[in-house]
């Protein structure tokens, strides 16, 4: 019995020299995930210690695109696509709620229409980037003094010829008229984004 038990030991050893790594490593991506939307020493990876909104780079691969709108005509005619992180797309799933620290870009870009075997006048978004609007989730009210700051969330918008300059300067005048109607949703238009619900089978 003694002898059995002193092999024993040695393997669980073995294993466990083995597991410890892998076990590791994986804590090591879910502490990664859950800390993509806000850093542990900073609220937002887009957002400096003044308030100031930057463009997130490269966000079309790094984030899960939530939806599109199409404008047929006018100013802001184009594809309007709206991304935001994974991470919150999960939140969202689950609570119905944005987190703290989550952010939504979207993109303006123009259109063109051509014959497709889909069809006539067939729609589909250009290279040509217009301007991005994005919003940072914030729960804490960190910036009261900033006047692109208030009701839950961070406005920007941002133009072609600086991804790190908020064009916006007061966003109860410049931002919240078009997203009165999605006062309700928290100010977005969450009926425009499935990515948010989970698909139907």
């Amino acid at each position: 019995m003694n002898r059995l038990k002193e092999n024993t030991y040695p393997y669980r050893n073995e294993h466990i020299a083995v597991l410890l790594p892998a076990v590791l490593f994986t804590m090591a991506l879910l502490t990664h995930a859950g800390t993509a939307i806000a850093d542990k020493g900073d609220f937002s990876l887009y957002v400096d210690k003044s308030g100031n909104i930057r463009l997130p780079d490269d966000f079309r691969l790094s984030m899960t695109h939530l939806g599109s709108w199409f404008v047929p005509e006018g100013e802001a005619s184009g594809f309007h696509d709206v991304y935001t992180e994974p991470e919150t797309a999960k939140i969202y799933r689950k609570t119905g709620k944005f987190p703290d620290g989550a952010t939504l870009v979207k993109e303006l870009r123009s259109s063109t229409a051509g014959t497709y075997t889909t069809g006539n006048n067939v729609s589909h978004a250009t290279g040509d980037v217009k301007q991005w609007f994005v919003m940072i989730k914030d729960t804490k009210a960190r910036f009261p003094s900033n006047p692109v700051w208030g009701d839950g969330w961070g406005w920007a918008l941002i133009k072609t010829d600086s991804s790190n300059r908020n064009v916006a300067t007061n966003y109860r005048t410049e931002c919240l008229p078009c997203h009165m109607p999605a006062k309700n949703t928290d100010w977005i238009y969450v009926e425009g984004y499935p990515t948010l619900s989970k698909p139907d089978r």
